[in-house]
């Protein structure tokens, strides 16, 4: 069995052995895969594993050996839905392997707009602390979250436990879910309509999926909603904002601050308004890739294809 790795480089950059599925047949890595050259690379494979090389229709029709495609994430728009089912061919996802890492990501961009730890390094660096009349150096402000109220947009895997750990520190949890009103079993949750809870957090933290419903619904309007002194967490899609409004938002001080690690372009293009905006913190969509979330996504991959191949798959998407 022939199986063909499209883009391999952010699961395994060298610290993540691809050694649970080469263990079921020819295995060949490619680290990144141009769209001119996806056809060719697919062909004679049994087996393909994308994480963002999209699979469309019609390269999909040119590929009679093809027998499974496996995306090697959870979002699986990279693929033709539609056409692969009408060819027979099940598209396998991992729905959970990162939640841990994305909220500990969430909760670190939530800590740095609050404390500004790098900030103060940096200043420190700089010789401020050494020069100081006082024993401390208080050079930007520092807020406290116990008290406050932190809004999640989404309160699923990364929802809940974002909410569990901003509980922990004394955070009172908001939460807005279109379709599902479910806490975990001992959490106090407020549901509120997402307009009310843009109004009433003081922090808002999107864990919410992109859909054509939701695309750019953090916009001008809904961020007047927020309070002067609110603060924005996006570790989600980066559709979900509009960019240009976000920035100008904290460019005129209609919020305080705001950290994404998703663009609505990756990667984030260089003139991007989020790239100058006024405390605005932008990580390069890493809250999914610690080693172990990494490891985790590549045994579940590993376990989809024996699922497969004993004629029982799981984790199907495209409803075959």
């Amino acid at each position: 069995m022939k199986i063909v790795v499209l883009d391999g480089y952010t699961l395994n950059p060298g610290d993540n052995p691809w050694d649970e599925v080469a263990a079921f047949g020819e295995l060949v890595v490619h680290e990144r895969t141009p769209e001119e050259l996806v056809l060719d690379r697919c062909r004679g494979a049994q087996i393909v594993l994308t994480n963002k090389t999209p699979l469309c229709a019609a390269t999909l029709a040119r590929l009679p050996e093809l027998r499974l495609i496996c995306v090697l994430a959870t979002g699986y728009n990279v693929v033709d839905l539609a056409k692969s089912a009408e060819l027979g061919i099940p598209v396998v996802n991992v729905p959970e392997y990162g939640s841990d890492s994305v909220a500990q990501h969430a909760i670190a961009l939530l800590l740095e707009l609050t404390n500004r730890v790098a900030q103060y390094h940096a200043a420190v660096q700089r010789g401020e602390w050494s020069r100081s009349a006082d024993f401390t150096l208080v050079a930007q402000p520092l807020a406290e979250l116990k008290g406050r109220s932190l809004g999640i947009v989404g309160l699923g895997r990364i929802g809940s436990r974002v909410a569990a750990v901003a509980g922990a520190l004394g955070m009172e949890i908001l939460a807005c879910n279109p379709h599902r009103r479910e806490a975990p079993e001992g959490m106090a949750v407020q549901w509120l309509e997402l307009d009310e809870l843009f109004a009433r957090a003081d922090v808002v933290s999107l864990h919410c999926p992109l859909t054509a419903e939701n695309e750019g619904m953090v916009d001008a309007a809904r961020l007047r909603l927020m309070q002067p002194h609110a603060l924005l967490i996006n570790t989600s899609r980066g559709g979900l904002i509009n960019e240009r409004d976000l920035a100008d938002a904290l460019n005129d001080a209609v919020i305080a601050g705001a950290a994404v690690d998703v663009a609505a372009v990756e990667p984030i293009p260089s003139d991007s308004p989020l790239l100058n905006a006024r405390n605005c913190i932008v990580t390069p969509h890493i809250a999914w890739a610690t080693l172990a979330a990494r490891r985790r996504l590549m045994a579940t991959t590993a376990g989809n294809i024996a699922a497969f191949l004993s004629g029982a798959p799981r984790n199907v998407v495209n409803g075959l």
